[in-house]
């Protein structure tokens, strides 16, 4: 199965041996029977360490981005922590960017940071100040958002994987915004990919989750472990309800896709924008990289307003079918204030964002109608 939808609607989807139901069932139990003291069936012993719908999700996810292992968490900071813990020690060092996601960020200095880990955050984009901060023999991670969030910065992951391995550190990438389809950090050097399965690859607002994929069998025995023994697991319905929304991730992200460049290319034009970052812009300073590493440019933009706070605070209040609400990458268009919002743990610090910026997440409905939309919020300023 080398194809892209064909592996997301096959991959650990097998027909139910007993019935032959092509959606293989939803298993809640937390238990299994054993034949005997020790005779586990395939394995299964307790809902913590193993459960068949949860494993059919690892199975599809690793197939999506290319990998050998996978592990589905509760949640992408869950994820993230499992890796962290799992791979670092007190003392170890990870390079992150310095518009990286607010909760990375603050599970990073805030919790982990009292365990011991350092960071240094720098802009991803600019290979020299990446080079710089990585310190031989103590930088033991990067960690890599690309395009960033909110700021939609395009970094160089090849570049980057080069740059963490010449100082024998672990490139991660956190592929959320593009999404397996439209982007293989694996494929590209990266070795560990995370996910907020959250976001666009469940799709549909309904379940959370979180991922990590990676190839190395030593690296996947340690997160494996942590998924384990401190059992942030993703629950059953969960893992089923993400399972469901990335058989359906290829057809969704080329919507997203298309109706986000009309979006952006909509708003670069309005009198009150002062600057739209999207990657699918030409005018936007990593285009050329992101049209070479990735498939298409994918559903977020973030804008920024001559007016300031007070421009961008009416509009993020003003639109009705951009509903204003926390995550991203569902079916329908949200508007995201991150200056208070998703970004307010790093609020006052480096990581700050911009408080004139929106962040949309742009979702399937008519293109027409979602400029309307805005349309509407920008003439009330």
């Amino acid at each position: 199965m080398t194809s892209f939808s064909t592996r997301a609607i096959h991959a650990g989807q097998e027909p139910d041996p007993t019935t032959g139901a092509v959606i293989p069932p939803l298993y809640q139990s937390t238990t299994y029977a054993q034949d005997g003291i020790g005779g586990l069936r395939n394995g299964y012993e307790y809902g913590r360490g193993t459960n068949p719908t949860r494993d059919s999700l690892q199975q599809q996810l690793a197939a999506l981005e290319g990998g050998k292992h996978a592990f589905s968490f509760s949640s992408g900071l869950a994820a993230e922590d499992a890796l962290i813990r799992g791979l670092l020690a007190p003392g170890d060092h990870i390079v992150l960017g310095n518009d990286a996601y607010g909760g990375t960020y603050r599970l990073i200095n805030k919790v982990l940071g009292k365990w011991g880990i350092t960071n240094t955050a720098v802009d991803m984009s600019d290979a020299a100040a990446l080079a710089a901060a990585i310190a031989a023999g103590n930088t033991k991670m990067v960690w890599l958002e690309t395009p960033s969030n909110p700021m939609m910065k395009i970094s160089d992951i090849a570049a980057a994987a080069q740059a963490a391995h010449d100082a024998g550190a672990l490139l991660v990438v956190d592929n959320t915004f593009a999404s397996p389809y439209l982007q293989q950090p694996l494929a590209l050097g990266a070795d560990v990919v995370v996910h907020s399965t959250t976001k666009y690859i469940g799709g549909h607002s309904d379940a959370v989750g979180g991922a990590v994929i990676l190839n190395d069998d030593a690296a996947a025995e340690e997160v494996g472990f942590i998924q384990f023994a401190v059992g942030a697991v993703s629950a059953p319905m969960e893992a089923w309800l993400t399972t469901r929304g990335l058989k359906t991730l290829a057809v969704r992200m080329d919507r997203h896709s298309a109706t986000a460049m009309t979006v952006a290319k909509w708003l670069r034009e309005q009198p009150a924008v002062e600057q739209v970052l999207y990657p699918g812009l030409e005018e936007h300073p990593g285009h050329d990289l992101a049209k070479a590493q990735m498939k298409d440019f994918g559903g977020m933009v973030s804008v920024s307003f001559k007016g300031g706070e007070a421009a961008a605070r009416k509009v993020a209040e003003s639109t009705r079918l951009f509903l204003l609400a926390e995550s991203l990458g569902g079916v329908e268009s949200l508007m995201n204030y991150p200056s208070e919002m998703t970004h307010a743990s790093v609020k006052g610090t480096e990581l700050a964002v911009p408080e004139n910026l929106l962040r949309l997440s742009v979702g399937l409905e008519d293109g027409e109608d979602l400029i309307a939309d805005l349309d509407q919020a920008l003439g009330q300023l």
